[in-house]
């Protein structure tokens, strides 16, 4: 039978939309291509006979699954000349969201992408090997086999011990007011020894082109950046998690918004990430577009 109209498409794709963009973001660390990459998949959904698909979501995922396999060739391409440190989109909600936070994303990066989508569809969206065998094109055993290698590399980077919500946000608020006020005893207080600093400004605004490790080069960083701070101000948009991390969206003496992560363990801030780069922050300001 003929595919019918955009509208009764639209009507049974659209409730469907959040978690596909949800799967495609976590394939690709984008938010501006998890978007293009739906809708490229509402397009092919358009065309299909629909009445002939018993499964509507598993089939829209396999379809958006390969749609990012392809995208990720080129992309991994692009990555290899990014300028400093490499962060993904950061996505800022209101509650902690644990089944794939931000190292969790970073380590992603370094699997291959058939790793990348069976770990993904197997073990965060709990699809059934025989649906990744037909979203990735490899038979069920293999399957198990990527999915097994991935879980291995990312392991580490599993959350264990969660931070509470409030707990969370209440270190961020701190560490905003002491690196903001310029407060370096609260803020030596608030990291761990061997505390890590990443910031991605993408070759479009500055940002350290290397990571910082250590609390000691860390302090000399945030003691250099207060005197920029209590000169030129620095104000807080809100308070969230970003990327499933508590963290908070800041706007800068330039008058563009920054996000920043905190990775919290033992109760003492152990990464530190830091978003700058425009291209990334469209989707919270839409001032930049």
């Amino acid at each position: 039978m003929s595919p019918g109209s955009a509208a009764d498409a639209a009507a049974s794709f659209d409730p469907l939309r959040p978690r596909l963009i949800r799967v495609a973001y976590r394939m690709l660390g984008s938010v501006a291509d998890a978007e293009d990459v739906v809708q490229d998949a509402f397009l092919r959904w358009h065309g299909t006979d629909r009445d002939a698909v018993r499964e509507p979501e598993a089939f829209l995922r396999r379809v958006v699954t390969r749609l990012c396999l392809d995208h990720l060739k080129s992309a991994r391409h692009r990555r290899e000349d990014y300028v400093g440190p490499w962060l993904p989109d950061p996505v800022v909600e209101p509650e902690p969201v644990e089944d794939v936070t931000l190292p969790l994303l970073l380590a992603l990066e370094r699997l291959s992408p058939l790793e990348r989508a069976a770990f993904l569809l197997h073990d965060v969206f709990g699809a059934a090997f025989d649906e990744v065998a037909e979203a990735i094109g490899r038979d069920p055993a293999a399957c198990r086999q990527l999915a097994a290698r991935a879980r291995e590399h990312v392991r580490a980077e599993r959350p264990r011990f969660p931070i509470e919500r409030e707990r969370g946000l209440e270190l961020a608020a701190a560490f905003f007011a002491a690196s903001r006020e310029g407060d370096m005893t609260r803020l030596s207080g608030l990291l761990a020894s061997d505390v890590a600093i990443y910031s991605d400004g993408g070759g479009k605004r500055r940002a350290g082109l290397r990571p910082v490790r250590g609390i000691d080069d860390a302090m000399k960083l945030w003691g250099s950046l207060a005197r920029f701070f209590t000169r030129d101000g620095s104000d807080l948009v809100r308070y969230g998690f970003v990327n499933g991390l508590p963290g908070f969206v800041s706007r800068e003496s330039d008058g563009m918004i920054q996000t920043t992560a905190l990775l919290i363990e033992d109760g003492r801030i152990k990464a530190i990430y830091v978003t700058r780069n425009p291209d990334k922050l469209g989707h919270l300001d839409p001032t930049l577009h």
